[in-house]
């Protein structure tokens, strides 16, 4: 009997173990760190997020895991030509009204275009809405003429177009950043 017990707890401890290991290896931590830079201390647009010259930036390859209610943070991007998007979607080399529900996704859950033009679900402020993956919120680089000057993304973000705002109902004095869940459509 004794020995029944003993491989039990040896069998639910390495069990315990194994879940630990899970858990930690599903873990984001940061991967590395870019220096804040400028020119002239301006970025192209004007109402855009400069990155401080001197200032370090954390950089992730990865993003938090993917559930069916992934919890994230919403931001706002214009999509159109001339918008703060910087250049056309990657997913298709196109550009997208402001009225299209389409979404740029962190480095990590964009996973080397896996999910490009593909539907996600976002809900917030009581509503949800279906938008579309066109590109890559990149939080592995920044603070280069390459991201106009703009920091790395944090690794949780889902910056959408005008629309999904408007489908989210949150009022326009309130649009630029909201805590959202989202899943994959």
């Amino acid at each position: 009997m004794t020995c029944f017990f003993s491989k039990t707890f040896i069998a639910l401890l390495v069990l315990f173990l194994t879940n630990c290991l899970y858990i930690e290896a599903q873990k984001c931590n940061p991967n590395g760190i870019v220096k804040g830079k400028s020119p002239s201390g301006r970025c192209k647009h004007e109402d855009d997020l400069c990155c401080v010259p001197g200032k370090k930036y954390q950089t992730y390859k990865c993003s938090p895991p993917v559930s069916s209610h992934t919890k994230a943070y919403l931001t706002l991007n214009s999509f159109e030509k001339g918008g703060d998007g910087n250049g056309p979607s990657t997913c298709d080399n196109k550009y997208y009204s402001d009225d299209t529900p389409v979404v740029a996704l962190s480095t990590g859950w964009f996973n080397t275009k896996r999910r490009c033009l593909h539907n996600i679900t976002i809900s917030g402020n009581g509503q949800s809405v279906v938008a579309m993956v066109v590109d890559e919120c990149d939080s592995s680089k920044g603070c280069d003429a390459e991201h106009e000057y703009q920091p790395p993304c944090a690794n949780n973000i889902v910056d959408a177009s005008m629309a999904v705002w408007k489908a989210l109902g949150v009022p326009r004095n309130q649009w630029g950043g909201l805590d959202i869940t989202w899943s994959d459509a």
